[in-house]
C-alpha cells in the first residue's frame, strides 16, 4: 500500500495487431467482434508470464482470428482504463497474413475485412481509430 493507504493500481499488459491486406489503392483492415463485450476492435490479448510483446501479439492474433501473421511496423502503445477499472497498456503492430483461416471461437464470433473508412466507422473505441491512423499512414 502507498503512504496514503491506497493499493497500487494493477497494470494489465496486452498486445495485438492491426491486420492489413492491400486493396487496389488502399487497404482492408481486419476487425474482430467479441460477443462478450458486443464490440468491434482489433485482435489483442494479455501477455503470459515471461512472454515478449511481439510474441504475445502474434499469438493473440492467431488465437482470435485463426490467421498466422508476420509483424510489420510497431505502432506503439495505447493506454486506457479497462472495464474492471484497471490500467491497461496495449502494444500494437501492423501485420500481414501469411496463412490460416478464421473459425468462430470462444472469444471472437465474427471477423470483417473492411476498407479503412468503413473500419474506422465500425470500431467501437475511439483509441482504436488512432491506432488505425498510425497503421495506414
Amino acid at each position: 500500500m502507498s503512504a496514503d493507504g491506497d493499493a497500487a493500481r494493477q497494470v494489465v499488459r496486452a498486445a495485438g495487431g492491426v491486420v492489413l491486406r492491400p486493396d487496389s489503392d488502399s487497404y482492408e483492415v481486419l476487425l474482430v467482434h467479441r460477443p462478450r463485450y458486443d464490440d468491434w476492435s482489433f485482435p489483442k490479448g494479455k501477455l503470459t508470464r515471461g512472454e515478449s510483446d511481439d510474441a504475445a501479439a502474434l499469438r493473440e492474433v492467431e488465437e482470435e482470428t485463426g490467421y498466422r501473421c508476420e509483424l510489420g511496423t510497431d505502432l506503439g502503445t495505447v493506454e486506457y482504463v479497462d472495464g474492471r477499472g484497471r490500467d491497461k497498456v496495449v502494444r500494437y503492430w501492423a501485420m500481414t497474413v501469411v496463412g490460416g483461416e478464421f473459425a468462430p471461437n470462444a472469444e471472437v464470433d465474427l471477423v470483417a475485412w473492411l476498407p479503412t473508412e468503413s473500419a474506422r466507422e465500425r470500431l467501437t473505441y475511439p483509441h482504436d481509430r488512432g491506432v488505425l491512423d498510425l497503421a495506414i499512414r
